[in-house]
């Protein structure tokens, strides 16, 4: 067709056809240019999705097993890790194929990845100044190095009793940087002038409504003085992914307006808490030191109290025949001596540390559920003798029952937090089926617990997740 006459037919369609036209020909001209640019990438991948990745599996031969239940080793074994899971357990030997890594474990202990019940991931390497006024970019970027370093010594996973580990939870479970399983708590709830509230008196009176100060915009802690407030700030935290909920329910020895034998929240605010946490399927756990504040929190229907150091036998018998969680630390004196000599936290402390051996002592003679964890704050140094805090349970406890407090004793204590807990499966035990979370021991832990304060020697092989971390034994099959 000539361009005369192209154009006479086009002055034969009328006007309001060529604007109906206009859409498909500016859909033919895009598809045009599209083709022209070659295979888009979104199509190329639509047309060839990437094959799904390739499930890792590892051999531990030869290896004596300790299952976290009990205080024996097995005989020689097999133990079979799929995917995150252990797979199979075997007397006999377990055929390899190519696919399979091989560990040759020489007669070495494995054992479940120790479990810190009471751990501040966010709190350790910061002053206590860097961790309410300082940039939030260190903050986080120092508190991922001691990520690291704790699963390095073999805490494959940690309950975070009060702090802003959200993120860094996050960037663990997606693989960004490695570090142990966390279950968060988020923020330590408080009430002004209670334990955890670490605002200076400057920063008083707040009018409801008014400008949060840079620890509580952050995370680290929450003022809450009425039930609704609680309600409030306990929702905020399981927004935000909680997996248990803390109050301090009772004064403590670093925060410097909160006496040791102030009782803070009322009875109806920590009730407001538990119904919130409960709610959601999950718990509340209770900072606590005196007689009072533990009865308190007990009537108000929490599952758990932390630390308890200064209850009398009375309280014990009622955390027993209540089945009350009792969250225990035994305290080194190097956290006690941390303190300034004639500071208000020392003085505190030298009145709440006399209780710690007292407080194990009720705990066994009443065979109350016990976990076990470090509480360590504000010093790197004190929380690279995490195993030997653990170690130092011998002094009411033999070697297995300790180890065993560390494993599936405080992996029952995390399975409270029901559907809110952030990995499925079962945790603290080598068993077929359970996550596979594991050390490769150096030695017999059962008979020179000892090994666990020397992780950099003692641990060989370090997996979480079904994932080697560590391994000086260069490989060891194929």
């Amino acid at each position: 067709m000539t361009s005369r006459a192209s154009s006479k037919a086009a002055a034969c369609i009328r006007p309001d056809a060529r604007r109906s036209l206009l859409p498909l020909i500016l859909m033919l001209l895009a598809l045009l240019v599209l083709l022209s640019l070659g295979p888009s990438p979104l199509r190329a991948q639509q047309a060839a999705p990437p094959p799904p990745p390739q499930v890792e599996a590892t051999l531990f031969q030869n290896v004596r097993v300790f299952d976290g239940k009990h205080a024996t080793l097995s005989a020689p074994s097999s133990v079979l890790v799929r995917g995150n899971r252990i797979e199979r357990i075997s007397a006999g030997p377990i055929a390899a194929g190519p696919e399979v890594r091989v560990i040759d474990g020489g007669g070495r202990t494995l054992m479940p990845g120790l479990i810190d019940a009471h751990w501040h991931t966010m709190l350790i390497r910061p002053t206590p100044a860097e961790a309410l006024t300082g940039d939030p970019g260190y903050f986080y970027l120092i508190a991922g190095a001691e990520a690291h370093d704790t699963l390095m010594r073999g805490f494959t996973t940690v309950r975070d009793v009060g702090g802003p580990s959200f993120g860094l939870k996050e960037a663990i479970d997606d693989g960004s940087m490695p570090g142990p399983r966390i279950y968060p708590s988020g923020a330590m709830i408080t009430v002004t002038s209670g334990h955890g509230d670490f605002r200076q008196l400057t920063d008083l009176p707040r009018h409801p409504g008014g400008a949060l100060t840079h620890g509580e915009q952050m995370g680290a802690f929450a003022v809450a003085d009425s039930p609704d407030e609680v309600r409030m700030r306990v929702r905020e935290q399981l927004m935000q992914g909680a997996a248990l909920i803390k109050l301090t329910a009772g004064g403590g020895v670093s925060s410097p307006f909160s006496p040791i034998d102030a009782v803070t929240f009322t009875v109806p605010e920590l009730r407001a808490a538990v119904e919130a946490a409960n709610n959601w399927g999950t718990y509340v756990t209770v900072h606590a030191f005196t007689p009072e504040a533990i009865r308190q929190a007990i009537e108000a229907g929490v599952t758990c109290i932390e630390h308890g150091f200064l209850m009398d036998e009375d309280t014990a018998k009622l955390i027993a025949q209540k089945g009350i969680w009792l969250s225990l630390q035994p305290l080194p004196d190097a956290l006690r001596t941390g303190f300034p000599v004639g500071s208000v936290q020392r003085e505190k402390a030298d009145e709440v540390f006399p209780g710690v051996a007292r407080t194990y002592a009720l705990a066994k003679k009443y065979k109350i559920k016990t976990a076990w964890g470090t509480d360590v704050l504000f010093s790197r140094a004190l929380a690279q003798q995490q195993g030997a805090i653990l170690a130092s349970l011998t002094q009411w406890y033999t070697p297995g029952e300790a180890l065993i407090m560390a494993t599936s004793t405080n992996a029952e204590l995390l399975a409270l937090s029901g559907k809110r807990s952030p990995y499925r499966g079962r945790l603290g035990v080598v068993e077929e089926g359970a996550l596979a979370d594991l050390l490769l021991v150096d030695g017999n832990p059962l008979e020179n617990i000892a090994l666990v304060a020397d992780p950099a020697r003692s641990f060989v092989v370090i997996m979480k997740d079904g994932r080697i971390y560590k391994d000086t034994l260069g490989g060891g099959g194929r």
